[in-house]
């Protein structure tokens, strides 16, 4: 198990890394002046240089590569004392634990990440993920959730009624599902839900998982806010569950042991919970990970129609400014979480299927 884990977090840093190549090399060709995006239009040349100095722009390709691979490490190396050298120590970036020196001047360092600061707001792009995450993470559980505890058990019952009406009813909704796009969905439920049936749902077209009260008592956590798009993100999740268990049902009802089960005399229910069920989930908890991944790409959509403040919010207003950093820290970020749920998944995927070999 223990070389099965390493194997998968070396794939897993591989992959990473990949990642991070190609997201700094589209930025780094892209015609934009950094500079001028920090400063504004009404900036002077001197003040620009400076700025481009402050930012490594100014430096070769490769050393930038090298200085963006180093700021991203959680474990650095950096010169303590030359103010000029290119991978100096900068108290007011790095959040570091000195590990040890090495040369006269050099240090390894464990610390933060540092991911830029926003040419807009001047705050760390950490700082600023660290406080929009958990709202779309919040909001990507609940979806998940309400995926699989629907989709699992309608895709049970409609293998079980196979060629009924609610079976038939079941595949054509979960089709429709499929095929309905983010951001329509959104659109349709926030005028549907939030606006002709507002007065019997209560429910509000827009709105943030802390509202400011109206009384100035400051902030209070308005769960309200997080049906509509949760409901939202679940539907194709919810649908293709509905159609992997469905199969997955069918194909390991036919196996030899479950009908060896059922000639022993036990129970349907027995049968389906203690044989079935376990060994047809296999498919759905590998999928998983993508459903994450489509749902980080359909969050930008459904955060930004239903202005609630997450990551997808940070991402689309990061582009609309042109304001690279957040775009990037924001795409690295969730590039982590991801591959490490990809790890996740993979070891538990191990533990259901017991064909699997974990070497």
């Amino acid at each position: 198990m223990v070389r099965f884990i390493v194997k998968r977090i070396g794939y897993g840093l591989l992959v990473m890394w990949g990642v991070f190549t190609v997201v700094f090399i589209l930025f780094a060709v892209l015609p934009v002046d950094s500079a001028i995006m920090t400063l504004g239009q009404r900036s002077d040349i001197s003040t620009e240089e400076a700025v481009k100095k402050d930012l490594g722009l100014h430096l070769p390709l490769g050393i930038r590569y090298i200085n963006f691979c180093n700021d991203f490490s959680p474990i650095s190396f950096h010169n303590a004392i030359n103010e000029e050298s290119n991978f100096y120590l900068d108290k007011d970036k790095y959040h570091a634990t000195t590990l040890f020196h090495f040369g006269k001047e050099s240090v390894c360092v464990a610390k933060t990440p540092y991911l830029g600061r926003s040419y807009q707001s001047k705050r760390p792009v950490l700082e600023m993920l660290n406080e929009a995450f958990p709202k779309t993470a919040l909001l990507a559980l609940i979806s998940i959730f309400i995926a699989i505890a629907i989709g699992i058990v309608i895709g049970i019952l409609c293998a079980v009624w196979k060629d009924t009406w609610f079976d038939k009813l079941a595949v054509t909704f979960s089709v429709m599902g499929m095929a309905l796009p983010s951001f329509f969905a959104a659109i349709l439920f926030a005028w549907v839900f939030a606006f002709l049936l507002a007065d019997y749902t209560g429910l509000n077209m827009f709105g943030n998982l802390y509202t400011v009260s109206n009384f100035g008592e400051g902030e209070y956590l308005d769960l309200k806010n997080l049906i509509l798009p949760a409901v939202t993100l679940g539907i194709r999740p919810a649908a293709t569950v509905i159609q992997l268990m469905r199969n997955s049902v069918l194909e390991v009802m036919s196996q030899n042991y479950v009908k060896t089960a059922f000639a022993k005399g036990l129970s349907f229910f027995h049968v389906v919970r203690k044989h079935v069920v376990k060994n047809a989930l296999n498919p759905v908890v590998t999928a998983i990970s993508g459903w994450l991944a489509g749902m980080m790409a359909g969050a930008v959509y459904v955060e930004y129609i239903f202005d609630y403040k997450g990551v997808g919010v940070m991402i689309v207003n990061g582009l609309e400014k042109y304001d690279f950093p957040v775009v990037m820290g924001s795409l690295l970020y969730i590039s982590i979480i991801l591959i490490t749920i990809n790890i996740i998944v993979d070891i538990i995927y191990s533990y259901l299927d017991p064909k699997a070999k974990i070497q």
